[in-house]
């Protein structure tokens, strides 16, 4: 099955992953698409898609300028790699 991911706008963050049969999901991606509303962003199994991976980026770019001006807490490498 394909992977169908919503989003809304971002001051309203949320989202829908649907699963579609393949034969129905050309249709049901035309159809969404006709709503002004819905922001569709497609997803591959293999991961984030390019959005998702650059939008990720920009907030790990924020957090490290926070933590430098001490308005976040970081946390050590080790402790971070020993969680994996």
């Amino acid at each position: 099955m394909d992977t169908l991911t919503l989003d809304k706008p971002k001051n309203m963050r949320q989202r829908i992953v649907l699963n579609v049969a393949p034969r129905k999901y050309d249709f049901l991606l035309e159809l969404l698409q006709n709503f002004d509303f819905v922001k569709v962003v497609e997803e591959n199994d293999d991961g984030d898609s390019r959005e998702e991976i650059i939008e990720n980026l920009k907030q790990a770019a924020k957090d490290l300028k926070l933590i430098k001006e001490g308005k976040l807490k970081g946390r050590p490498a080790r402790e971070f790699l020993k969680e994996l």
